[in-house]
């Protein structure tokens, strides 16, 4: 098995590291001679745009059969250079007449201080590429590439497509198994789950799921070696729903296994139908606070159309946020203390956190949760990115961090941080067209740690609006704010503010954020092998730190 261990390395001039490239040739426990990881630092994704004007040309055909599309008049206005300050062309525009448009491009994962502070930096397209797999991401998605640590800290993990950088339209392509003759992208791509180990080596695991969307997150149990992934299916007319209910919501694969997941939940409704036919969650169940049913059947499949995932207390949660459908809050997937596995998978139940919103998506005021973290048993901390719209960006009352708190069995939100948060306010960067600056409208991913003093520190990674033909392209920030763990009031959260760690360049945006992995402690032969590498392999990482 080849696994490939890349330091450090990027393309942007003002994240200047070095590279170092050690290929080790053996088992499954080859071991890597250099560990990237700082334990404390935190891990950043992002991504950086390749395309050139040659990518996309004015007057292509997009995507390849866009004609069943009613609002598509299949033709691109704009070429496939990025927009800056000395022309008027913005590929991103091509959105406006195929809604499925995104261009892949190439996965950074960097390592900073908490302060802010670039350490280092991965090419973790250019590590799997190493592996012979394509691995990239769309970058206009503004749902992909969340990073988990896994259960035990050892391993980082994250989700992408197994195709070439600068492909278009890759992001709502069919996979393998799950082909949708009414999705209007005519393609077929699969996804992958990259796993980052604490010793820098990469492992990739392709995957037939999210069939027509993307997966946005995946969490990794090293107890049970399970990948537990979650995104989105669906891209077509709805006639073929059976591809949809069983290639979204959240899946089970195993690294380096099958490439045809497992999905989770109970099912819901009857095979073959339009509407109300799920896997997991379904918004015609009956609400157990109330005895009411929470709404009418939604398209089969869309329901279960989740973002973030997090496993804390071997339990598993999500969240939805996004789309005119279903019910956009947190969930508990399965029983508290218990995570779903393959031989139970078909019997999981996903059902809403008690107290968190149970209003359908689209009522006024619905929140828009994303990340999530848990301090403890009784807090946790809930990312809301806004509802997207310019208009309402500065006066959301519940976009930012929700912070809620667990009482006599039933979540409360004590209150929503936002001060320094820049709601509503538009920020230049440099090089980037003024009449596209984009303004913060929440907070996408976050990761959080208990200090010592009773505080918490989350880290988020910051949604945006703005003119852009696509708002996932924007250039975002990096956020920290520290709060009081046991406050319970917003009076006495009224001095915390939100102070910005990192700001992405022209052409480049944020994604996922967690805290670096950590190796587990190496029996004495190891140790002995190391020291004779070493004896001969010096590896150099250059750091800079501020």
């Amino acid at each position: 098995m080849l696994k490939t261990n890349l330091v450090s390395m990027s393309s942007l001039p003002r994240r200047i590291v070095l590279l170092v490239v050690v290929a080790v040739i053996g088992s499954t426990s080859a071991l890597a001679l250099a560990d990237p990881f700082i334990p404390g630092d935190l891990i950043m994704t992002r991504s950086v745009y390749t395309g050139t004007a040659s990518t996309v040309t004015i007057g292509q055909t997009l995507p390849p059969i866009c004609g069943t599309q009613a609002t598509c008049n299949g033709k691109a206005t704009d070429n496939g250079q990025f927009p800056n300050l000395l022309n008027s062309n913005n590929v991103w525009n091509n959105d406006k007449v195929d809604g499925s448009f995104g261009i892949t491009s190439p996965i950074f994962v960097d390592q900073l201080t908490t302060s802010g502070s670039l350490v280092s930096s991965m090419n973790l397209t250019a590590a799997a590429a190493a592996l012979g797999v394509n691995l990239t991401t769309s970058f206009p998605s503004k749902s992909e590439l969340a990073v988990n640590l896994s259960t035990n800290g050892t391993a980082l993990t994250l989700m992408g497509y197994v195709a070439p950088a600068n492909t278009i339209d890759v992001s709502n392509s069919n996979t393998p198994g799950h082909v949708d003759p009414t999705n209007p992208v005519g393609s077929t791509f699969q996804r992958a789950v990259a796993q980052i180990n604490a010793n820098g080596t990469v492992q990739v695991t392709p995957v037939n799921a999210y069939s027509g969307n993307n997966g946005r997150a995946v969490a990794f149990d090293n107890a049970t070696n399970q990948y537990f992934l979650v995104g989105n299916a669906g891209n077509g007319s709805g006639t073929q729903p059976t591809f949809i209910v069983n290639n979204t919501g959240v899946q089970i694969a195993k690294p380096g296994g099958s490439a045809d997941t497992t999905v989770v939940g109970i099912q819901q409704g009857t095979p073959g139908q339009a509407n109300g036919f799920q896997f997991g969650f379904s918004v015609a169940l009956t609400n157990p606070a109330t005895g009411l049913p929470y709404g009418a059947a939604d398209k089969s499949g869309k329901d279960d159309n989740f973002r973030g995932a997090t496993i804390f207390n071997n339990t598993l949660y999500v969240t939805k946020g996004s789309g005119s459908n279903g019910i956009n809050t947190v969930y508990q997937v399965g029983t508290a203390g218990s995570l779903p596995t393959l031989a139970n998978a078909s019997v999981i139940p996903i059902t809403i956190l008690p107290g968190f919103p149970t209003g359908l998506a689209n009522a006024a005021g619905a929140s828009n949760p994303f990340g999530i973290w848990f301090a403890d048993t009784n807090t946790v901390y809930v990312a809301d990115e806004g509802d997207g719209t310019l208009a309402n960006a500065a006066t959301s009352k519940v976009a930012g961090l929700q912070k809620w708190s667990l009482v006599k069995g039933v979540w409360q939100l004590d209150y929503v941080l936002q001060n320094g948060l820049g709601l509503g306010v538009s920020y230049g960067v440099p090089g980037y067209p003024t009449s596209l600056n984009p303004e913060t409208d929440g907070l996408r991913n976050i990761t959080g740690k208990v200090n010592s003093d009773g505080t918490v520190t989350i880290y988020g990674i910051t949604s945006t609006v703005s003119l852009n033909g696509d708002q996932g392209a924007d250039p975002n920030k990096l956020l920290a704010i520290t709060d009081v763990l046991s406050n319970l009031t917003a009076s006495g959260a009224a001095s915390e503010q939100f102070i910005t760690l990192d700001t992405a360049g022209d052409g480049e945006v944020l994604r996922g954020i967690a805290f670096a992995p950590t190796a587990a402690t190496p029996e004495p032969s190891t140790l002995a092998l190391l020291a004779e590498g070493l004896a001969f392999l010096a590896v150099f990482t250059k750091r800079r730190r501020r």
